[in-house]
């Protein structure tokens, strides 16, 4: 045990986990999802569509390197099948906040 924990001190990284499980215990999901929709906002009204459009070819071009390949190396089928992965995952959180809305 080194010299500091035996004096109570604790890492900066403990500090930050332990200090968002408290944020966690008392303020909720509610919380998070306000704090993350303000947030998206602000970026939204900051930095507009282009933002958003850079990114996702960003996104895309870190995928073709994946993939030993350009975008349009990959052909469109695989592309895709990503954006069909994608869309599924998200009908599945809908309809699993939409169950949970009804309990």
């Amino acid at each position: 045990m080194t010299e500091e924990k035996k004096k109570g001190k604790m890492t900066v990284a403990e500090a930050g986990r332990r200090g968002g499980e408290k944020t966690a215990q008392t303020h909720g999901r509610e919380f998070y999802e306000e704090i993350g929709r303000k947030g998206g906002e602000k970026v939204s009204r900051e930095r507009g569509p282009e933002f958003y459009s850079e990114i996702g070819s960003k996104g895309g071009s870190e995928r073709a390197k994946q993939h030993e390949g350009t975008p349009e190396a990959m052909g469109k089928t695989s592309l895709e099948e990503a954006g069909q992965r994608g869309g599924q995952r998200v009908r599945r959180l809908i309809q699993a906040g939409k169950e949970h809305e009804e309990e």
